[in-house]
């Protein structure tokens, strides 16, 4: 086994445990990858293994899912969930096609900027966690189309590595007036289409440049990610419930300072 698809496994179990955490797994991932010297042709890997946790949110909430979706034909509120799932995907689709090639070849590029972005968030959250005003939603399918709008294009700040997609409609959700739980919820299944779109579209995007040693990289943090994810998925809202995000928000700050710290110094 090659050094490059062991790192690979790591960076998997990274982006399982931190994809549903507001602590940005593709900022974890690329700066971990920046300090191992890890090979990823097109910046493909951070973006596809993502999957592997999104497949994890499904296993856990499947039930659910299907319950869903067999109700919306005759379900208004269950139809107004799907919508209010597929209308906040909606801006990271357009954004993301647009901004697609300076994502990539620019801002995954910048380590500096994603540990500053980690410190900046870590302070937001802190903020928010400690100052949301009080709940008018505490369940996310009660969440309006109006707000899930606002949070899809929330998301779309997430687009810089270092925010945090979970981070950005967790905050943007409580500032809209959702409960702790059900904002997390909402980023789960919001994490759904989004994730999905975003590994089809860079498998597309990349596909001439991906050879057999870049795909079994790919694998092999697939793998590891849909693991360390449900152990994450089943925790986190029992967590976020009792104890809010604080913890979440000081671990950005001092893995974004550590970081910050070590490339100043030429590491």
């Amino acid at each position: 086994m090659s050094s490059n698809t062991i790192v690979a496994g790591v960076l998997g179990v990274i982006e399982g445990l931190t994809e549903f955490i507001p602590v940005s797994s593709t900022g974890h991932i690329l700066l971990a990858g920046h300090f191992l010297d890890f090979d990823s042709p097109g910046r493909a890997f951070e973006v596809m293994i993502q999957l592997g946790a999104v497949l994890a949110v499904l296993g856990v909430y499947a039930t659910r899912i299907i319950q869903i979706l067999r109700a919306a034909p005759h379900d208004p509120g269950a139809r107004r969930f799907v919508a209010a799932v597929l209308l906040a995907f909606a801006p990271a689709v357009v954004i993301g096609v647009i901004a697609h090639d300076f994502i990539k070849t620019v801002l995954f590029e910048t380590p500096i900027l994603i540990a500053v972005m980690l410190i900046v968030g870590g302070f937001i959250l802190l903020w928010v966690d400690r100052n949301a005003k009080d709940p008018v939603y505490t369940r996310a399918e009660d969440f309006p189309l109006s707000m899930a709008l606002k949070i899809g294009f929330i998301q779309c700040l997430a687009m810089i590595p270092g925010v945090s997609r979970s981070g950005a409609t967790i905050v943007g959700a409580l500032l809209l007036g959702a409960d702790k739980r059900s904002a997390a919820e909402f980023s789960f299944f919001l994490a759904m289409p989004t994730m999905l779109g975003a590994f089809s579209y860079d498998l597309y995007q990349n596909r001439d440049i991906l050879d057999m040693a870049a795909m079994g990289n790919i694998a092999v943090g697939f793998v590891a990610a849909f693991i360390s994810a449900i152990l994450v998925v089943r925790w986190l809202l029992g967590y976020v419930s009792q104890h809010g995000y604080a913890f979440f928000a000081w671990w950005r700050i001092v893995v974004g300072t550590l970081a910050l710290l070590a490339m100043l110094a030429g590491m």
